[in-house]
């Protein structure tokens, strides 16, 4: 390449010496004399390092999420009656759901699915009025013939903080089969088909298999573990896992490996 320069007025070839000066400094992106065009180019590679984000990498495959179809979850506020409902402080909130614990409502298991609304009345009624809770424990019940309802409010795509497992509420989701699950009751299998396709959403939305376990932190000293000792749960418990207590009974915490089997099968896994 021909390179000149303008000297009084007049275009002239440059000297060896001149260009090997003007090379050394571009290289060297110096600024110095007659470094202007070299750092023009310095600044323009800076800039478009900032300017020009990077294109993200692609996720490996391990990275890929399992996530499970939303079932329908009927609305709370369709069971709500506005008459009987108590004020309640705003929901509270957890980072993550990254395990469900199961329950029984300890209540008849002969009722008409059609009366399920009432039956959720009743147990908000007792929650909120004798024991003095701010709103039903359970972030969600299951009624015998598969329905899913919405219990505590706060959005069933959040991390509402329950009140389901003393100690272990944080970082969880608490579902509640209606009717009472002792050694020898059958369990219907419309009832552990929706659980697990809600635990499985659930857990989903964090990624998190059915099947594992997870490290979590007791909050009271009134729950199976200490407040401030860590226990390993499976991410799929029944209550007694972490509470004191029979719940969900026998029956229905037979039926749990089936469950976690389910719930991961419908998340792909």
């Amino acid at each position: 390449m021909r390179v000149f320069r303008k000297a009084w007025g007049a275009w002239t070839r440059p000297t060896p010496r001149v260009r090997a000066r003007r090379a050394a400094v571009v290289l060297g992106c110096v600024p110095g004399l007659l470094a202007v065009l070299a750092l023009v180019v310095c600044v323009a590679g800076v800039d478009r390092k900032v300017v020009v984000p990077e294109r993200p990498a692609a996720a490996p495959q391990s990275a890929v999420t399992h996530r499970a179809v939303r079932p329908v979850i009927v609305p709370r506020s369709r069971w709500l009656d506005a008459r009987s409902t108590r004020a309640q402080p705003p929901a509270r909130y957890d980072d993550h759901v990254v395990a469900v614990f199961v329950h029984h409502t300890d209540s008849p298991n002969a009722y008409e699915c059609a009366d399920v609304p009432r039956i959720i009345r009743s147990l908000y009624d007792g929650q909120t009025g004798v024991r003095r809770w701010d709103d039903i424990g359970y972030n969600f019940l299951v009624d015998r013939c598969g329905t899913i309802y919405e219990g505590r409010a706060g959005g069933v795509e959040r991390a509402v903080t329950g009140a389901h497992t003393q100690g272990f509420n944080h970082g969880t989701a608490g579902i509640a089969a209606i009717g009472t699950f002792g050694a020898g009751t059958p369990v219907p299998r419309a009832m552990t088909e929706a659980i697990a396709a809600l635990a499985a959403w659930k857990l989903g939305l964090s990624d998190v298999d059915p099947r594992a376990t997870v490290r979590l932190v007791s909050s009271n000293d009134l729950s199976r573990y200490s407040a401030g000792t860590g226990a390993v749960l499976p991410t799929l418990a029944g209550h007694d896992a972490g509470f004191m207590t029979n719940c969900p009974g026998a029956a229905l915490t037979s039926q749990l490996p089936h469950i976690r089997a389910r719930a991961a099968h419908l998340q792909g896994r």
